[in-house]
């Protein structure tokens, strides 16, 4: 299957690392010109150096912070239109429900949630128009298996996964797509950071550490190891292609099996 993406403008919200830096990747290589952002100018300019290495068109830097109002007002005014959007800005915190107070709620639901209802609410419009556009909320097997770590987290991505349903439902019969796509443990820059106190104690390598996060904590996963980000990342290619067409309003599960659920 080759995926050809030349002429499209791809935005791909927080992707200086981690799932979003290889989906800005995959989608330059399959022809896309990608809007990289982050908040941090400095990694911005290292990812949009990454995106181009990777595809055929230079990539374009955005340096704001989503999580709010204002900065996506100013994405928008700097960039108004796109054919394709993924809304994988996201954080996420390990923290007891009893010890999360209001401020983190809306935090969350401001960053991970907010920021894609915004995007979204501003560059449909033209892609309905169009008759053409790919809309991806990239949420987590958290939206299904909430984590009693961090049930605020499990509650945003249940929450883009609505999103994209009834957006997809909004836009029904055009050939704009909504999809939300469901990773589940992922070999991230997030996750190495967070088990990086382990492999240090136990001076295994990470891919090893990680498989043993993964059993103890998802042990429903059938491929019993973390995913790699280009994994991920392939998933998303695939729904931004026009070989995706027929597939709109779905939660697409990249979780290696850690959803009990056929």
């Amino acid at each position: 299957m080759l995926i050809d993406l030349k002429g499209r403008t791809a935005i791909v919200t927080g992707s200086t690392g981690g799932i979003g830096l290889a989906i800005a990747k995959g989608l330059a290589a399959a022809g896309a010109r990608v809007v990289v952002n982050g908040r941090r100018a400095d990694a911005v300019e290292r990812a949009v150096q990454a995106v181009s290495d990777a595809g055929t068109a230079p990539a374009i830097g955005y340096t704001g912070d989503l999580g709010t109002a204002e900065g996506c007002a100013a994405l928008i005014k700097a960039h108004p239109t796109c054919d394709i959007l993924i809304n994988n800005l996201g954080i996420f915190e390990p923290k007891e429900f009893f010890d999360i107070p209001d401020e983190d709620w809306t935090r969350f639901f401001e960053i991970n949630i907010m920021s894609g209802v915004r995007l979204s609410r501003a560059y449909a419009p033209a892609m309905k128009t169009r008759n053409q556009g790919r809309i991806v909320f990239i949420s987590s097997e958290s939206a299904f298996n909430i984590p009693v770590e961090m049930v605020h987290y499990g509650f945003s991505k249940t929450a883009q996964v609505s999103i994209a349903r009834g957006l997809a439902e909004t836009l029904v019969g055009t050939g704009v797509t909504v999809n939300s796509v469901l990773p589940g443990p992922t070999l991230s820059e997030g996750l190495e950071q967070m088990l990086k106190p382990a492999q240090e104690k136990s001076g295994k390598p990470i891919t090893e550490v990680a498989a043993e996060f993964v059993m103890e904590h998802r042990p429903s996963s059938i491929i019993r190891r973390a995913a790699t980000v280009e994994e991920v990342a392939n998933m998303v290619v695939y729904l931004c292609s026009p070989q995706a067409s027929a597939t709109t309003g779905a939660a697409v599960r990249v979780d290696g099996g850690v959803i009990s659920s056929i």
